[in-house]
């Protein structure tokens, strides 16, 4: 007599003995609403804080600069809730790090406290990360639904899972480095090389981590034998 075969960890829940998977694939929204959506997300977290900030800056220096910014997230943040009742997570984490980074330049003119708020915003990045990394819903999961619009497979794939809480980590480690590598540069730098690696280092670190997502994502979706399309709506 054959012992029973145990059931895979990397198939869905509802999969059969036979280890037989329904059809079910991630799904996109088709490229023009793709664009839209992820360009409208960034828009809202990243534009219109920027914007006001140059504004606020042009007017009254960068301390009025940060509150504008600050004024303008949580203003977006507010609209946002009463025209559909809920907060994307790209804008709840950009009007989190903004208010700490405006605080931070408001309580004093002092150079040293301005560049403070960059290892400080990246530190409160991974602390976000971090928190929601073991949890059922990785902050990583929650930010590909909300900015892209990417919709997971009915059934639940532990496989999947694992790879958005352990790319949450990743996000998280990424974000730690930065701001080990920003604390340093205060250190032994001057004012303007600092300003010079923080550009060079938030963009690096997003550019790094995306191209390691975006490869791990693409090697768990062959080995779960799933695929992404494009939906017509």
């Amino acid at each position: 007599m054959s012992l029973p075969t145990p059931p895979r960890p990397d198939l869905p829940a509802d999969a059969g003995e036979a280890g037989v998977v329904p059809r079910d694939d991630l799904q996109l929204p088709g490229p023009g609403r793709l664009i839209l959506t992820a360009g409208w997300n960034l828009a809202e977290a990243l534009g219109l804080p920027a914007a006001g900030y140059l504004l606020g800056a042009m007017l009254g220096g960068r301390a009025a600069g940060m509150a504008a910014a600050a004024g303008v997230i949580w203003l977006t943040v507010a609209v946002r809730k009463v025209a559909t009742g809920t907060i994307p997570g790209l804008l709840i984490i950009s009007a989190l790090v903004l208010t700490l980074q405006a605080a931070l330049v408001i309580a004093t003119g002092s150079t040293l406290l301005f560049l403070l708020q960059f290892p400080l915003a990246n530190l409160a990045l991974c602390v976000l990360f971090a928190r929601t990394a073991p949890t059922r819903q990785p902050l990583v999961a929650q930010l590909a639904a909300e900015v892209v619009g990417l919709r997971q497979p009915s059934s639940r794939y532990p496989g999947l899972d694992r790879f958005f809480q352990e790319v949450t980590w990743l996000w998280a480690g990424i974000f730690a480095a930065s701001t080990a590598g920003l604390a340093v540069a205060m250190a032994i730098a001057s004012a303007e090389v600092v300003e010079l690696l923080t550009t060079a280092v938030t963009i690096g670190g997003i550019v790094v981590g995306a191209f390691l997502s975006a490869l791990w994502f693409v090697r768990v979706l062959r080995r779960l034998g799933l695929h992404v399309r494009f939906t017509q709506v």
